[in-house]
């Protein structure tokens, strides 16, 4: 069997490695560090870490003051409290001047759990889909997150990083390397493309090795980066296949889905889109697996699915 991993601990190595190679590597946290992993380089290098206790926005300002300062600052906490609570920070102070800060979302999606509603990131990528000059990005498995942190220095300006608490299976070989505005194609098929992130990618791959039992060929696209998005690899799938697919752990509006959506109708005359992750709700209290069950994204489901849209 696969071994399985969350994105969040595979964050923790990758961070931890960054800051030994390059010294303008500055952490802060909102009192989360055993939760966002952040607590390796705590230990390592207390005089370039911060906890700022349970004041969200008063870290963001403080992580812009750095990045003008010419540091690298990391802000951690739990993706909806870092986006939905610091918004109007994240906005004037660091995506208006453009600022290279990362924004670390821990715990995001329904994967957050029995913590409930309170919790769970369901609108987080809207939210920062819609900041000029934001980059978000979500990792498949842990070694796209150990590449996407080995080139965010390199990327410049704000960005996003959505990760997960979901112990998942690595879908990218060990030298797999992240590029920005580029999906990575797992599997070819003319039927179905399913295209998802985080998480979703390996459901989406399980669900594409049950079609193909089933007769149903699925092209599987990790759109790890959501913006930029990969405008050509969606064109792309929408010529070759009777059906695009978008799966996310977030609401189909305003993420992953409604990305698609604006790139298919702008091109006209594509093929049918079906949409799945949450509509239109709040989240709730249960484990991931009943969660994920419930909103119709394991890999049965999402087969099941392909199959009512493709009749």
């Amino acid at each position: 069997m696969t071994p399985r991993s969350e994105t969040r601990v595979a964050y923790g190595e990758a961070l931890l490695a960054l800051g030994q190679v390059d010294p303008r590597v500055v952490v802060l946290d909102a009192d989360l560090y055993n939760s966002t992993r952040t607590a390796a380089f705590r230990q390592a290098y207390p005089d370039r870490f911060f906890d700022m206790g349970i004041a969200e926005a008063d870290m963001v300002s403080t992580a812009a003051g750095m990045a003008a300062s010419g540091l690298i600052p990391f802000c951690n906490s739990f993706a909806i409290f870092l986006t939905a609570r610091c918004y109007d920070q994240i906005r004037i102070q660091i995506a208006y001047p453009s600022l290279p800060v990362i924004l670390a979302g821990s715990s995001a999606g329904l994967t957050q759990g029995p913590d409930g509603a309170s919790h769970q990131s369901l609108e987080d990528v809207a939210l920062m889909r819609a900041l000029p000059n934001m980059r978000v990005i979500a990792p498949a498995d842990a070694v796209e997150t150990h590449a996407v942190v080995q080139a965010l220095p390199a990327i410049g300006g704000p960005v996003y990083l959505r990760l997960g608490r979901y112990p998942i299976p690595d879908v990218h070989p060990p030298h797999h390397r992240f590029t920005l505005g580029r999906a990575t194609q797992l599997c070819d098929g003319d039927d179905v493309a399913l295209l998802a992130y985080g998480h979703m990618v390996a459901a989406a791959m399980d669900a594409a090795a049950a079609l193909r039992g089933q007769g149903v060929q699925a092209r599987v696209l990790n759109m790890a980066s959501l913006k930029p998005l990969d405008d050509e690899a969606v064109a792309t799938a929408a010529d070759a296949c009777r059906l695009v697919v978008t799966i996310e752990e977030h609401s189909i509006i305003g993420g992953l889905g409604s990305a698609v959506a604006e790139i298919l109708a702008e091109r006209g005359g594509s093929p049918r889109l079906l949409r799945l992750g949450t509509r239109d709700q709040f989240g709730e209290s249960g484990t991931a697996d009943e969660l994920l069950l419930k909103h119709g994204l394991t890999a049965d489901a999402i087969a099941r699915h392909v199959h009512q849209a493709l009749r």
